[in-house]
């Protein structure tokens, strides 16, 4: 039996393990980091925690006996990435990265690039009063010292600290377009915050923050990880394919 381990947490990683599960003589495995506390689970085996570094997951590959990793973790779990690279290194196993393509702003969008959640806060308030922050549970640390009104909306509840004036909206996606102009109306919003996290086709926020005109800071990525990567699920499945067939040879 071929083992494949899929560090997951995704949509893409979802997809690839439904399109490898189904293959005779492969064994998938997921790995998802926990924070979520009811995850949407991929088919497949499935592990959730951590490995205890790179030297954990390197000891787990090498215990496991896997043939390839791919990791389709989030574009920014930049500590999860650069383990996964030095485990599979040490580990003398072959890795992908799998990373959608970044969104690129069209006609009519206002964003504002920002390198990192700090410049991103620093940049708020000459932006307004109300801010949709859409970056997840991580990060919310850096904005907690502004005086704005933030709208937070998150899978599971965010831990302290927080901005004091907080509103949390528990929603998981994915959200409509109509959703969003309703949501982003309704809290009458000046100015959104998001990760460009990426896609084949552009958030549904980002589509309404442009009809309404309003200006979206837009984080950008860390570095792309030294490791051999991709921005589809088909181009991961080709990829394993070549990989697996070396070791057939």
């Amino acid at each position: 039996m071929t083992r494949v381990l899929i560090l997951g947490g995704t949509g893409d990683a979802r997809k690839l393990a439904e399109r490898l599960v189904e293959r005779s003589g492969l064994h998938v495995t997921s790995s998802l980091a926990g924070r979520v506390r009811e995850p949407q689970l991929p088919p497949g085996e499935v592990r959730v925690g951590g490995f205890g570094g790179p030297d954990g997951l390197a000891d787990w590959i090498r215990n496991e006996q896997v043939s390839a990793v791919i990791d389709a973790t989030h574009p920014f779990a930049r500590t999860m990435t650069g383990n996964a690279v030095a485990a599979a290194r040490s580990a003398g196993c072959p890795l992908l990265v799998l990373r959608r393509p970044a969104w690129q702003p069209e006609a009519g969008d206002d964003w504002r690039s920002v390198p990192s959640m700090t410049a991103a806060a620093a940049l708020l308030p000459e932006l307004g009063e109300r801010i949709f922050l859409t970056t997840g549970r991580q990060g919310l640390a850096h904005f907690a010292e502004l005086d704005l009104q933030f709208l937070v909306r998150t899978v599971d509840p965010p831990e302290p600290p927080l901005p004091p004036r907080t509103t949390v909206l528990l929603a998981r996606g994915p959200f409509t377009v109509d959703d969003e102009l309703a949501l982003l109306r309704e809290h009458r919003i000046d100015a959104l915050v998001s990760k460009n996290s990426g896609g084949s086709m552009t958030s549904a926020k980002l589509v309404a923050a442009r009809e309404l005109g309003l200006p979206v800071v837009m984080v950008q990525r860390p570095p792309r990880p030294d490791a051999p990567s991709t921005g589809t699920v088909e181009q991961a499945v080709a990829w394993l394919d070549e990989v697996l067939r070396g070791h057939a040879g």
